[in-house]
């Protein structure tokens, strides 16, 4: 099928690997021009240089994206922006009780303040031009909170709030702008083999073991691809998807065990 947006540009955060590289990668092979940003120089440069091989134009911006200079870098390197996909690492797991009001306000500015502030620079030129796509890389804690990521459960939700909103707004659905979210679930990504590896460590077992048992309790059995992720993401953002907003899709393997 063919997406419909070849030649548009697209702004990905976190794009140097995991699910938003597999973003990156999906929306490169449609012919979507890239911005992308992550923190690590030669990282991010390696992946821009594979997009590139795939024959679209990409600019690197490096930095930490709740930084106001970084946004603006990575929002003025795009001649237009048409696609925004946000994403960022999530906080650290933990106990409430051990959390200070700075650790709240920093899971808050990186999960829910910065997606917000890029959405602000560039909906209105989206709307403008009759064409936006907007996807919020979340978690599907939000649908199914996890007892020890209550800083990304209460930032991600947040921000889930506001898009409920504003996505609904007629000055952005009426004229062919969307934003949903996309909510992983187990994705085999560097972070999710670094939560296992640091479960295994303090448990005292052994890492495929907890591996396996994880990919058990999933209905698909196994973790999801950054690929697949990004497949999904680049239809979000495709020109067949005008009438799909406001939603949270969920893409866990079945793990959610609701209806709903």
């Amino acid at each position: 099928m063919d997406l419909g947006i070849k030649g548009r540009w697209a702004v990905v955060c976190a794009a140097s690997k995991g699910l938003g590289k597999g973003c990156a990668l999906a929306l490169a092979r449609e012919g979507v021009n890239l911005a992308i940003n992550a923190r690590d120089a030669a990282t991010l440069a390696a992946t821009a240089a594979q997009l590139r091989e795939l024959g679209v134009e990409v600019r690197e911006v490096v930095g930490d994206i709740s930084q106001p200079d970084v946004r603006a870098a990575l929002i003025a390197a795009c001649p237009q922006v048409d696609i925004l996909v946000n994403n960022a690492g999530g906080p650290p797991p933990g106990d409430f009780r051990d959390w200070e009001r700075e650790d709240w306000l920093r899971a808050l500015e990186l999960n829910m303040l910065t997606p917000i502030e890029l959405i602000k620079a560039t909906i209105d030129g989206m709307a403008e031009r009759g064409f936006g796509r907007i996807v919020n890389i979340t978690s599907g804690a939000v649908k199914a909170p996890i007892d020890v990521l209550g800083l990304s459960n209460g930032a991600r939700s947040g921000l889930t709030g506001f898009v409920a909103g504003l996505a609904r707004q007629p000055r952005v659905a009426g004229h062919n702008v969307t934003i949903n979210g996309l909510l992983p679930g187990s994705f085999d990504t560097d972070r999710l083999r670094s939560g296992i590896q640091r479960a295994a460590q303090l448990g005292g077992h052994d890492e495929s073991e907890l591996a396996d048992a994880e990919k058990r309790a999933i209905p698909a059995g196994r973790f999801g691809s950054a690929e697949e992720f990004g497949a999904f993401c680049a239809f979000l953002c495709s020109a067949h998807a005008g009438y799909l907003t406001g939603q949270n899709l969920l893409l866990d393997g079945g793990a959610y065990p609701g209806t709903f």
